[in-house]
Formats: structure tokens, sequence, C-alpha cells
């Protein structure tokens, strides 16, 4: 019995790992606009920015001063876009924690494959409902951003 159980944990855990795969690929999907566009366009007019501080008449701390202020706005956007991705993952990983909690109460009063079953049904929704989140952050990110699409 052992052997079966470790078997299905097994299967189980191999379905969840697809089901993360899946939100992952759809993060990186909506994503890729915001992050092209601190990626590239914030970076190049940082550097560009950065270019037009290296002046020979200006002091060592001047021109130092000058590429710092010319950073602000990648790194804001850069900051902005990590605190909103860690909510993200904090709020699935709170979502699949219910999950995990609601399983082991269910291993308790059922068969071990209704609580599987389950386990897998709410692992969905929870998936689903973070990937229906996904275009309100980045809409978020995007007008903040001052991004156009």
């Amino acid at each position: 019995m052992d052997h079966i159980a470790a078997l299905e944990q097994q299967m189980v855990s191999e379905r969840l790992r697809r089901k993360l795969e899946e939100v992952n690929t759809a993060a990186q999907t909506h994503l890729s606009p915001v992050q092209d566009h601190i990626n590239f366009t914030l970076q190049q007019a940082y550097f560009k920015c950065a270019y037009e501080c290296f002046d020979r008449r200006r002091k060592q701390e001047e021109i130092g001063n000058c590429v710092e202020h010319c950073s602000v706005p990648v790194l804001k956007a850069q900051q902005q876009f990590e605190n909103e991705m860690s909510k993200f993952q904090e709020r699935l990983n709170r979502s699949l924690m219910v999950c995990q909690d609601k399983f082991e109460a269910a291993k308790l009063q059922q068969v071990g494959s209704e609580a599987v079953n389950a386990l897998e049904s709410c692992v969905d929704q929870s998936i689903q409902d973070n990937i229906k989140a996904l275009p309100h952050l980045v809409g978020r990110l995007k007008s903040s951003l001052s991004i156009s699409d």
C-alpha cells in the first residue's frame, strides 16, 4: 500500500508542477512588454543620460551625481516591478497553502484519491484565478510606468 501511495504522490507532484509551469508561462507572457520597457527603453534612456554626464569640465563628484540622477527612473521601475511580482507570488503562495490545508483535512476524512482530486481542483482554481489577475497587474504597471499599448 505504501508503494501505491508513493506513486500516487509522485503523480500528484508532477501534475502540480505542470500547473505551476502554466502560471509561470502566463506571467512571463503577460509581463514581457513591461520587462522589455524596463530592460530596453528605460535602460537605453539611462545610458544616454549617463553618457551626457561625462564632461571634462565637470568635477568627478558632479559626474557621479549626474549618473546617479540618470539611474533613478530605471531603478524605480525595477523596484516597482519586483514589488508587484512579490505581491503576486505571495498571493499565489497563500492560495496554494489554503489548498494544502484543505488537502490535509480531507485526507483525514476521505479516501486518498478523493482528497487528491479535491487538492488538484483547488490548485487548478487557484492558478486560474491568479492567471486572471495578471492582466490587471500588467495594467497597473503599464499605467504607473507610462507604457502605452
